[in-house]
């Protein structure tokens, strides 16, 4: 779970499959590359799984394995403390910016 962009691509899937295009526009900061190599990561790890249709546009759609649903507790663990301490670190953002 290195990169930035993990846990934000398993957020995001958690309530069901997308579309690349579909986690580009949830994660608009992520390169394409980014995103790409991102998913390329979790899908090595076992923990995406990655269904490619054959037809023209083509069309692919991620959804996390059952292996990658056992991040769940742990993701959960990370939503709650960001929301219990978004006014902090919004606060230590304004700080910094005033020096």
């Amino acid at each position: 779970m290195g990169r930035r962009w993990k846990p934000l691509v398993l957020y995001y899937l958690r309530n069901g499959p997308l579309r690349f295009s579909e986690l580009r526009r949830c994660i608009p900061e992520a390169t394409q590359k980014m995103m790409t190599q991102t998913l390329r990561e979790l899908e090595a790890d076992g923990i995406l799984h990655r269904q490619a249709y054959a037809q023209v546009p083509p069309k692919v759609v991620y959804s996390i394995t059952r292996y990658g649903r056992t991040l769940d507790p742990i993701l959960e663990a990370l939503c709650a403390w960001g929301r219990k301490n978004f006014k902090r670190s919004a606060n230590a953002g304004k700080k910094r910016d005033r020096k």
